[in-house]
């Protein structure tokens, strides 16, 4: 298979773990080319402008992209990159693994489930937010659609039943967001009929998070809107050892754009000493959306391998390595496999 990507380095550590992912993607010799686009800071000062069109191009082009941290300034052009990208290319579905690993920061071992998340609508919607002339009231919509509903439902039950996971819980506050919520809550329910492999559940937010917290193995696949799913999801990083190693994919009809979910962490940057393990991760999920699932398979044996060795970890994961260190031996262990 020849296959090329669009590329986004991003901002602060992004270049850095970029280009180590992309080394141990061209050590797999899975047949991937890369095509480099700008966005953030970066594309600021290069072209002038966040979100150049020449980068939306490739994206539309490739269909695929492995994106870097980015960075937004504060008080000038979109209120999010991450937000504007997912809209431009209708990229629904926000999937977030939640997976441990050896040697990691977590009070849980075993945990192995996956936030499927709304990804368009819901609470971050920019139309409807304003602010009284004289600052003293702000107001937003949320926005709620069956057709947005049904669409992340279906997707989260197909994913299951393709990845062999065996139960769903629908998360809303349908007691008191009755409308948004609860159209929410019941288009995923008149979907689920559709599933009867599937065992579901649903879960009011607040009590999804106390349950996650006390026992996370009861949950195997969590659906929910745009919001909640963006809370949850850091929680579920949470428990497997932070955003270090919580890779996301944002999954559309046309394209499909991996990342990891962390900032650009302006404060590291150049040293050399990033951990890549998310955006690798992130790697892992674009090849598994390829097709590639032996590829994706070798790339997570790999990392488990090394933070069992506790070979040349950096030093958020307890080691003393860089970014370089740490990818030299992710590389060798992928060749000697």
């Amino acid at each position: 298979m020849n296959k090329t990507i669009t590329v986004i380095r991003g901002d602060g550590i992004g270049p850095e773990i970029t280009d180590g992912t992309l080394r141990v993607l061209q050590a797999l010799d899975c047949g991937l080319a890369f095509e480099f686009a700008s966005a953030g800071l970066a594309a600021m000062e290069e072209q002038g402008s966040l979100l150049p069109a020449s980068t939306l191009e490739s994206i539309a082009r490739t269909r695929v992209a492995l994106k870097g941290p980015l960075t937004t300034p504060v008080g000038e052009g979109f209120s999010s990159l991450n937000v504007e990208l997912r809209r431009r290319f209708d990229l629904y579905a926000n999937v977030r693994p939640a997976l441990s690993f050896p040697n990691t920061r977590s009070r849980y071992s075993d945990i192995d489930l996956l936030t499927v998340r709304e990804n368009t609508e819901g609470a971050y919607r920019s139309e409807g937010q304003t602010l009284s002339a004289d600052g003293e009231m702000a107001q937003s919509m949320i926005q709620v659609t069956r057709r947005g509903s049904e669409r992340i439902a279906r997707y989260a039950f197909d994913l299951a039943v393709r990845t062999g996971r065996k139960r769903i819980t629908i998360v809303h506050k349908a007691n008191i967001l009755k409308t948004t919520s609860g159209l929410f809550l019941r288009t995923a329910k008149a979907i689920a009929r559709d599933y009867p492999g599937i065992e579901v559940n649903d879960m009011i937010v607040d009590n999804a998070c106390m349950q996650l917290v006390m026992d996370p193995h009861q949950f195997d696949v969590i659906v929910t809107t745009n919001l909640f799913g963006d809370i949850l999801s850091d929680l579920c990083a949470g428990l497997v050892g932070g955003l270090g190693l919580a890779p996301g994919a944002n999954i559309g009809t046309d394209a499909a754009i991996f990342e990891a979910v962390h900032g650009s962490a302006p404060d590291i940057a150049g040293k050399g000493v990033a951990n890549p393990i998310a955006l690798l991760l992130a790697a892992a999920l674009m090849l598994d959306h390829l097709g590639l699932a032996d590829a994706a398979a070798r790339l997570r044996a790999a990392i488990t391998a090394t933070l069992t060795a506790r070979d040349r970890l950096t030093r958020d994961m307890g080691g003393n390595a860089g970014t370089d260190e740490f990818t030299a031996a992710l590389v060798a262990r992928i060749r000697n496999a």
